[in-house]
């Protein structure tokens, strides 16, 4: 696997969750993220998510559609995250959705972390073309 790190600007857009979302308690989230560094592009997230924001803790699970190139290597791919806070202490799962990948990106395999630094968030993303 080969690591890579940048950045990544997004607008959050929130969405009317569904009955099912709502009965939960859920919040439903569309987000558009601009990618700079060795990936770049552009990105959309559907997200579903809940939080306690007295206690720091919650859970999210997203699809993100992330189109652009990956050190020069141009095409689209997936993500699935499934990822939780517990009392502050965050646990993530953002893996790219095997076979998802299209043109250069075609065999794409690989996992994203996502660190949020006074405001300005961050990726660092493992992978490899296979």
């Amino acid at each position: 696997m080969k690591e890579i790190k940048g950045k990544f600007a997004l607008t959050s857009i929130p969405q009317t969750p569904d009955k099912a979302a709502a009965s939960i308690g859920a919040m439903c989230m569309h987000f558009e993220k601009t990618f700079s560094g060795d990936m770049s592009g552009t990105s959309i997230v559907s997200m579903l998510g809940l939080m306690n924001k007295e206690l720091g803790s919650g859970g999210y699970v997203a699809l993100e559609k992330f189109e652009g190139s990956v050190e020069g290597k141009r095409g689209t791919f997936c993500l699935q995250h499934s990822s939780r806070m517990n009392r502050g202490r965050s646990s993530q799962n953002i893996a790219v959705v095997p076979d998802s990948g299209t043109g250069e990106l075609s065999k794409i395999e690989g996992e994203l972390k996502i660190d949020i630094i006074e405001g300005q968030h961050y990726y660092t993303f493992n992978y490899k073309l296979s």
